[in-house]
């Protein structure tokens, strides 16, 4: 459960076992949607679990797990820690025991429907009942209860089908056997239809086996995350170290942590030095040094030296609980084009059971004899075949396995809704600063008449500044051991600069717009500037007492990867933009180099939103690509926003689509994944109504008066297992994008 406002809705994710259509799930969702209490609810049937919003003081969880038990289904209240970790292992829990129930029940009637196949010739009644009657009481007995309960609600799903097209089978052959004679004294042949019934329920048995099975594969990326941290932590007592279960770590614990092993929680070093690989964040294969007073991440990996630290976060409060967060709520989301299964699941049901209704009519006046027979069987087989598993299955499996494989690649996508918006784009707008370039500038010349003296006028304001140019000016200063003044009157000028006082002189740093608005000339520094800027440099002016002192030349490299990420984006149809604040000839150099051809300098902050509506309003469909902070309100306007994260809390939390290894690849990377991902939700949704399409009026007998060709229920049943298992199957080729 996760902590809320007073006066703001609670959140809860409870797991729900048995749902296996878009049916089972939307019954669910309008359950709890109607509990009182209740704000909203979301119902993911890939993932078994319901996410609902609710008022503490008109419900309480224990309710809402009921309310779902009244539909039919099973639940549990999630963990007591809340964690992500515990609420992925209760599901995993969940599913292990599903799969298992699943093998037992698949076997015992696979067992009796090969017995069944051989007392039926000749046949023996009282037998083939005594072999169905486990196979309809235990291993299909979910099938009955869960459709009661859905009739209940006024409801119907898959379950409902299954229930009356074996019900009815079975109902029929119970008749046959116990009034056998009744039947033969007015000349109607005593057949019964165990058989049938036994293989109907095996083979749907061995479809939701195997569908479970690749349910469990499409969590493989969760596993592997939660995988990632250590089992035990080596908390520092009294002098000692003792080795203690994870969950027993709190904050404010000393943890020891040894060459070789893995840090188990966010801190801080307090003791030691080392090198840490954080390759599993930020997709960096250089170790970050580590020493006394710098925050190490849990689950990343402690190479060559020996470290204490002390423990800052724990359990959901770590960076990577954020992330597995961030993925299980992705994964639970739904995409728009679930809407559209949604809509025909809602009503599909009815419309099964009302052609199953016209078909027994159509035979039992139309065909053959014995037409009460024929009429029976078409009409089981109708409702055998309409199970609509497939296309329940067809969008979220799709969208989990997406978000997985984002998640194995450092591309964290927040849902099913930023993965569909994130196919459709054609054109991705990129700030330059940490995006394109390293974002760690560095002062490589300067212009003036004392050089010492004007970089230590300069970084001595600049230390004050937070800015990646002032910090190059300030590194500059300290490599040349420069001794910096205190600044007085500090003051930032959003996009211009800086200004203050210096010992006791009236110093300011900035760009042109800076100058202009201190009604600084220039002078013979303006070609500098323009030198300065044509080899790609940003240039900076100092000026001193009103007077333009000289100017400095900071560079920002350009990513290794850059050229390559808009390479790629070009060969995907898609034109790059680039945003930046910087001046027109350093911004065309570095876009030269990279090889995008438009670009918009000399841009503030607030004008990046702007821009991103302008293009909008021309008709694009944008993508933000900036550090998820200082872009945020463009990033919030786009039709995607892709924050470049660094493995920290903001950039984590920023923008539609996080890329944690802050490489430009990842752009086309994420839209090559959503694109790749929306054609086989498109295929599933294809494959999944054409089976119905074409299954149904087949199974009705549409073929029989030209070819003579009927399915049988058994066949149905095959028929639909196969469809569903095909529809997991195809999604799980997502995982190899």
């Amino acid at each position: 459960m996760t902590a809320a406002a007073p006066d703001s809705p609670t959140e809860l994710t409870i797991p729900v076992q048995g749902m296996t259509c878009a049916a089972c799930s939307a019954r669910v969702q309008r359950t709890l949607e109607r509990t009182p209490g209740v704000s909203g609810a979301n119902v993911n049937l890939m993932t078994g679990s319901a996410t609902v919003s609710y008022d503490p003081a008109s419900t309480t969880p224990e309710r809402l797990v009921e309310a779902i038990r009244d539909t039919g289904y099973g639940a549990d209240l999630p963990a007591a820690d809340g964690s992500s970790e515990a609420l992925a292992g209760a599901h995993d829990a969940a599913r292990d025991e599903e799969i298992r129930t699943l093998r037992w029940k698949l076997g015992v009637s696979l067992a009796a429907a090969v017995l069944a196949m051989a007392f039926s010739m000749p046949p023996r009644p009282w037998l083939l009942l005594a072999l169905t009657l486990p196979v309809v009481a235990w291993a299909g007995r979910h099938f009955y209860t869960r459709a009661w309960a859905a009739f209940r609600h006024h409801s119907a799903d898959m379950n409902t089908l299954i229930a009356v097209g074996t019900g009815a089978a079975f109902t029929y052959s119970l008749a046959v056997t116990v009034g056998a004679d009744w039947f033969i004294a007015r000349g109607i042949a005593p057949h019964v239809y165990y058989e049938a019934v036994v293989w109907i329920i095996a083979l749907i048995l061995l479809g939701n086996l195997l569908e479970a099975r690749a349910k469990s594969r499409t969590a493989g990326a969760i596993r592997r995350l939660i995988g990632l941290r250590p089992a035990t932590a080596r908390l520092v007592r009294d002098g000692a170290e003792v080795e203690i279960p994870l969950a027993q770590l709190r904050p404010g614990d000393e943890v020891a942590v040894r060459p070789g092993e893995k840090i188990p929680a966010d801190g801080t070093v307090v003791d030691g030095a080392s090198h840490v690989d954080e390759s599993m964040l930020t997709g960096e294969p250089t170790p970050v040094r580590k020493t006394v007073g710098d925050p190490v991440i849990g689950a990343t990996l402690n190479r060559n030296g020996a470290l204490r630290f002390r423990v800052d976060r724990v359990g959901a409060d770590t960076v990577l609980s954020r992330i597995i967060r961030l993925v299980q709520e992705a994964q639970g989301s739904k995409a728009p084009i679930q809407r559209l299964a949604d809509r025909i699941a809602a009503v599909f049901v009815p419309v099964v059971m009302s052609i199953a209704i016209a078909t027994f009519v159509i035979w039992f006046v139309l065909g053959p004899e014995p037409a009460y027979l024929q009429a029976l069987v078409s009409a089981v087989t109708v409702l055998i075949i309409a199970c609509p598993c497939a296309m329940g299955l067809a969008v979220p499996t799709a969208v989990m396995v997406a978000t997985g494989r984002g998640a194995e690649l450092g591309i964290l996508i927040k849902g099913g809704d930023p993965l569909e918006r994130s196919g459709r784009l054609d054109t991705v707008v990129f700030d330059k600063t940490g995006t394109v370039t390293e974002g760690r500038p560095v002062l490589q010349r300067i212009a003036g008449r004392d050089e010492a003296d004007l970089l230590r006028l300069a970084a001595s304001l600049e230390r004050r500044s937070e800015h990646p140019l002032g910090e190059a000016i300030v590194a500059e200063a300290g490599a040349r051991g420069l001794a910096l003044a205190e600044p007085e009157g500090f003051e930032s000028h959003t996009g211009r600069g800086v200004s203050g006082t210096v010992d006791g002189r009236a110093v300011a740093v900035g760009n042109r717009s800076l100058l202009a608005e201190l009604e600084a000339d220039p002078g013979s520094f303006a070609a500098e500037e323009e030198r300065f800027a044509a080899d790609g440099l940003t240039p900076v002016y100092v000026v001193a007492d009103g007077v333009v002192a000289g100017v400095l030349g900071i560079a920002d490299a350009v990513k290794q990867t850059s050229g390559e990420a808009i390479a790629a984006l070009r060969r995907l149809g898609l034109e790059s933009v680039m945003l930046t604040g910087d001046n027109a000839r350093t911004a065309a150099a570095v876009a030269r180099a990279v090889g995008i051809q438009r670009v918009v300098a000399d841009v503030l902050p607030d004008r990046k939103l702007e821009e991103v509506r302008r293009l909008q309003a021309e008709g694009r469909t944008v993508a933000m690509v900036g550090d998820g902070i200082n872009d945020a309100p463009a990033l919030a306007q786009a039709d995607v926003g892709i924050a470049m994260g660094t493995g920290t809390d903001v950039a984590i939390e920023a923008g539609d689509i996080t890329l944690m290894r802050g490489d430009p690849l990842g752009v086309p990377r994420a839209i090559g994944l959503a694109r790749r991902s929306m054609r086989v939700m498109r295929q599933n949704l294809f494959w999944a109504f054409i089976y119905n399409v074409v299954g149904i009026p087949i199974a009705a007998g549409a073929l029989y008066p030209a070819f003579g060709l009927r399915l049988t229920p058994a066949m149905a049943a095959a028929a639909m297992a196969i469809s569903s298992v095909s529809v997991v199957t195809n999604s799980l080729r997502l995982r190899k994008a």
